[in-house]
């Protein structure tokens, strides 16, 4: 058992709640920082928005980003495959003439072809058969994802192994993929932000948020290197990993 009141106070942090996809927590107190990308997605969306016609936003979470973006388009639904998130958006969502779909597998969404006109997905998974299935002619699909090496300084520092089924998705992998589809990409950026964590309680609460980062974590399992990463803390300030983000705009030819 480790001896250290400020470490022991931190770790209680695996029993705050996390609702939704809402990390104001530790946002809106600092304790978390991000490095800042050349783009926004949101002022990328908002224009789109405007001229579509059907819209659908994969991966939604509990519907918070997408319920900043009204006016919607005359049709507009959402998807959402993680069961605690559907009520949430529903609530969220539906007032503003939202429809939620809760979904099992991307390779079959229950849409009808050339359903959409503008598909936004912000790190979320995909099927490009499924895209250009439900997309129309000259849809736009606009996404930003999360490299498969995102934050691999916590599994290091922890000694937890990445995951490799994800080590290769990359801006270009997802380019050749949707090209390999009949897309044509017309805007792609890919950068390497960091993200800061001033105290290990909220790297315990952002692990807790994201599971799949490390699948086995657990507070006894890591407790020891977790108490290593708070001395790194406690001495320079904060611990630094680097995120992987990109972003594609793509149209179906």
């Amino acid at each position: 058992m480790i001896k250290d009141e400020l470490f022991s106070n931190y770790i209680q942090e695996k029993n705050q709640t996390f609702s939704g996809w809402d990390f104001s927590y530790l946002s809106e107190t600092g304790r978390v920082q991000n490095g800042i990308l050349s783009w926004s997605y949101g002022s990328i969306v908002l224009p789109l928005i405007k001229e579509a016609q059907a819209m659908l936003d994969m991966g939604t979470g509990g519907g918070e980003f997408l319920s900043m973006l009204t006016p919607y388009p005359p049709t507009i639904c959402a998807t959402e495959a993680y069961p605690p998130n559907v009520p949430i958006a529903k609530k969220r969502l539906e007032p503003l003439g939202v429809k939620i779909v809760q979904i099992d597998d991307d390779n079959e969404l229950p849409f009808e072809d050339n359903s959409f006109d503008l598909i936004i997905n912000r790190h979320e998974s995909y099927s490009p058969t499924e895209l250009k299935r439900i997309l129309t002619n000259q849809g736009i699909f606009l996404t930003q994802q999360v490299g498969g090496t995102d934050c691999s300084q916590i599994n290091e520092q922890l000694g937890a192994p990445l995951n490799e089924e994800f080590n290769h998705w990359n801006m270009r992998y997802a380019i050749n993929e949707l090209e390999d589809h009949g897309f044509k990409i017309i805007d792609h950026r890919e950068e390497f932000p960091m993200q800061r964590f001033y105290d290990i309680g909220a790297l315990i609460y952002y692990l807790k948020a994201i599971p799949w980062q490390v699948p086995d974590f657990t507070i006894e399992k890591y407790q020891d290197r977790l108490y290593q990463i708070h001395k790194i803390i406690q001495s320079k300030g904060y611990f630094d990993v680097q995120q992987s983000r990109f972003l594609i705009k793509a149209v179906l030819e």
